[in-house]
């Protein structure tokens, strides 16, 4: 009877579990569904007084106009390449200061690590001023490589303390025994601690990624052509004084919005494992 009674409970716990996990996708994935539903209604749809909550595949002609009408292509090809520039910059740096924040002892060692910290502190926004005049005499302005340089230095502070984190959690037994081989230190970085800490790795990539891909404040200062813009600012641009095409912004919305949930699904299982690993010491 004892064991009985144990299995429907846990049969009823295993149930609202899965309802709130379907609750939480459905809360989740709701306003991209409801883009893509809106990109492919009519105005009149879009504002009668009964919604419409199925989207009319008929109707998939916005699309069509995003992509030979505006220049999404380029603007994705921007976001692309910040994205993917942040991502591995960010993560290269990284790495590298985490390893050596984790292993090894120099003066000043607390202080680098307090800096990195106190970075996070600055908002983005209270930096651009100088950043315009640093990057004004560099002659770096409209420039992507700015904006891949400006984002990098916002994100490798994060990138640096969740890899350092997971490298502290690596034994140094392990580095002792190559080094006694004769194995050099970027050896024993690429060959034994990466592939150890390679979901903390994920995560921050992760991190990286969404920070470049979404970036807009920067791009918006520092690049002046509109073939440079990155989607987050193109998209903006449709937004007019006295007119603004919903269905044109929803459409360019879902495709924006894609990339990011494609990387994002390519990488989700190391996310929890890597943003968790360092929190206990082995």
């Amino acid at each position: 009877m004892q064991t009985s009674a144990y299995r429907i409970r846990r049969a009823i716990a295993r149930a609202f579990i899965a309802l709130g996990v379907v609750l939480a996708v459905v809360f989740a994935g709701f306003p991209l569904y409801w883009m893509f539903v809106t990109s492919t209604r009519t105005s009149a749809e879009r504002f009668t007084s009964d919604p419409v909550f199925l989207p009319d595949l008929g109707n998939l002609g916005n699309y069509f106009a995003l992509f030979t009408e505006t220049s999404m292509v380029d603007w994705l090809s921007n976001s692309l390449f910040i994205a993917f520039g942040v991502t591995v910059l960010s993560l290269a740096m990284a790495i590298l200061a985490g390893y050596a924040l984790s292993r090894f002892r120099f003066r000043g060692k607390g202080i680098a690590a307090f800096a990195l910290f106190v970075t996070q502190m600055l908002p983005e926004a209270l930096l651009i001023v100088p950043l315009y005049a640093l990057f004004l005499g560099a002659g770096l302005m409209n420039s992507l490589i700015a904006v891949v340089l400006i984002q990098t230095a916002f994100v490798m502070p994060v990138s640096t303390w969740i890899i350092k984190g997971a490298m502290d959690s690596v034994p140094y037994e392990i580095e002792e025994s190559a080094t006694m081989d004769g194995v050099p230190r970027l050896g024993i970085l690429w060959t034994i601690v990466l592939p150890l800490v390679a979901p903390s790795v994920a995560a921050a990539s992760v991190i990286a990624f969404f920070d470049g891909w979404n970036e807009f404040l920067v791009s918006r200062t520092f690049l002046s052509s509109p073939s440079l813009w990155p989607a987050s600012v193109g998209l903006s641009s449709f937004i007019g004084e006295y007119r603004t095409p919903l269905d044109l912004v929803m459409s360019a919305a879902v495709v924006y919005a894609l990339p990011a949930i494609i990387f994002f699904w390519l990488v989700q299982r190391w996310i929890v494992t890597g943003l968790t690993a360092g929190a206990v010491k082995g």
